[in-house]
């Protein structure tokens, strides 16, 4: 009777892991969580009891001191590092290396492989950026913060796609296949954006010794180096380098990214001709060692030996993907949000984004939330259909122009790098840090409501144009 408790709690664990893997192989599952961190996050920067241990663990200092008894030596590495740095600054270099593999995996063999698949996308990508811009450049034309135009220019993917599964049938699947590949081109512009527009001013010195470094990389990878052990000392020393030169060291994980290699080191023919020996020598082992238990010394050489050669005929790239994208969906993409979208409500204002338009400080909220609600899916549309009539582009199939729009509102979704570029933007010489802080208190407020307001306006437009369009037939 003793063994029942414990029988019971080993299949409860079990199940635990079943249904735990089920969740995570879900679209909406990261959706789900970082809204549970939205709002958990709200909460540490708005309790009485939470708010002033969330905003000084956030300020922490993890920088190294190090000091000689004389004071000869007195070194800090990396500077004014905090811990809300190390999650922007380090954490979600990873996050760009992930997004920057998924680039270029879309891009070598993906839904952008090919001028015909890309086109259209990629064009409605520029329209879903630009018009976002004018709309908030307009509303802050002349004010501080006329800066923060980037923000709504950004599509999270994975809320976009995770509302998108939730609809089902509703969708058509190539405009599934249309929003998926507008969401890879949207975050490649983005990170231009981010690159060009919100760095600091540029060490030349040290970014030179930094294309120097990636320059040894490429030659390194041209002459067939895929071990990817030879790629990870470079990329320390490139990101190193990035946070001193003024660019924004995430961006050392896009370029990175991109020099991962993509051919595996075995080819089919030479991945068929060494399984075969290996199989033969872990079935004569088997006929050796018939009445030992399974398996036993040999079997488990030929055994490791045939896992090694399926990691080396799996590219380097789809490898790094693969084990890169849980962690970044599941822990680096949840603390950015619990980091950064804490934002204290001194002041109600936040929430009324509709006021008049202060002459010095603009309407951050009223930019923003204009600019995923309406700059977004206006911008989409047209620029589709400017590709499509001048047969640049074509028409996705089984689908209408009602539904692209519903479709397009959910570009509208910013999130992730909308709050990221807004950790960036409204700082510079004479601005006092009181109002840059306001500005991006005020800025990720607007984008949780806008982006809340596009994924509802989406959906619910996409179930109105999916019911009329079924009646129709």
């Amino acid at each position: 009777m003793a063994l029942i408790p414990i029988y019971w709690w080993n299949k409860e664990v079990r199940n635990f892991k079943i249904s735990q893997d089920s969740f995570r192989k879900q679209p909406w599952a990261n959706g789900v969580i970082l809204l549970v961190c939205v709002a958990l996050a709200m909460l540490l920067a708005n309790l009485p009891f939470t708010k002033d241990l969330y905003h000084s663990f956030l300020h922490t200092e993890l920088t190294i001191h190090v000091a000689s008894p004389d004071g000869l030596v007195d070194w800090f590495f990396p500077r004014d590092m905090t811990m809300e740095k190390f999650i922007n600054d380090i954490l979600m270099v990873i996050f760009f290396f992930t997004v920057g593999l998924e680039i270029k995996r879309e891009v070598v063999c993906g839904e952008l492989s090919s001028f015909k698949k890309a086109i259209l996308p990629v064009i409605a990508a520029f329209g879903g950026v630009i018009m976002p811009a004018l709309i908030y450049a307009l509303v802050n034309h002349g004010t501080v913060a006329s800066s923060g135009w980037g923000i709504p220019t950004a599509t999270d993917i994975a809320f976009a796609v995770g509302i998108l599964s939730i609809l089902g049938d509703k969708v058509p699947v190539s405009l599934k296949v249309f929003l998926t590949a507008l969401a890879i081109a949207d975050d490649l512009i983005a990170i231009l954006v981010v690159a060009i527009f919100y760095g600091g001013s540029i060490n030349l010195p040290l970014l030179a010794i930094a294309i120097v470094v990636i320059m040894f990389v490429a030659l390194m990878k041209k002459l067939g180096e895929k071990r990817l052990v030879y790629y990870f000392i470079p990329a320390i020393i490139v990101w190193v380098l990035f946070y001193y030169s003024g660019i924004h060291a995430t961006m050392s994980g896009v370029v990175m990214a991109m020099l991962i290699p993509m051919d595996a080191r075995y080819n089919k023919a030479k991945f068929h001709r060494r399984a075969k020996i290996l199989y033969e020598g872990l079935v004569e082992a088997e006929q050796v060692h018939s009445n030992e238990d399974f398996p036993n010394g040999p079997e488990r050489y030929y055994l490791r030996r045939l896992s090694s050669l399926t990691k080396k005929t799996i590219p380097p790239s789809y490898r790094l993907e693969h084990k890169l994208n849980p962690i970044v969906n599941f822990a680096i993409m949840p603390i950015f949000a619990l980091a950064n979208a804490g934002v204290e409500i001194t002041d109600l204002s936040y929430f009324n984004i509709f006021k008049a338009i202060d002459p010095v400080l603009g309407s951050v909220g009223l930019g923003i939330f204009l600019g995923l609600v309406l700059g977004k899916p206006l911008g989409i549309t047209l620029a589709s259909w400017l590709a499509i009539k001048c047969k640049v582009g074509v028409m996705p199939s089984r689908s209408s122009w009602p539904m692209l729009f519903a479709v397009a509102c959910l570009g509208g979704i910013g999130f992730t790098m909308s709050i990221f570029v807004d950790t960036l933007s409204f700082a510079g010489p004479g601005i006092d840090p009181a109002v840059t802080q306001h500005l991006r208190d005020a800025g990720k407020i607007a984008i949780l409501l806008g982006s809340l307001t596009a994924g509802l306006l989406g959906s619910v437009l996409i179930s109105i144009v999916s019911k009329i369009e079924k009646r129709k037939y």
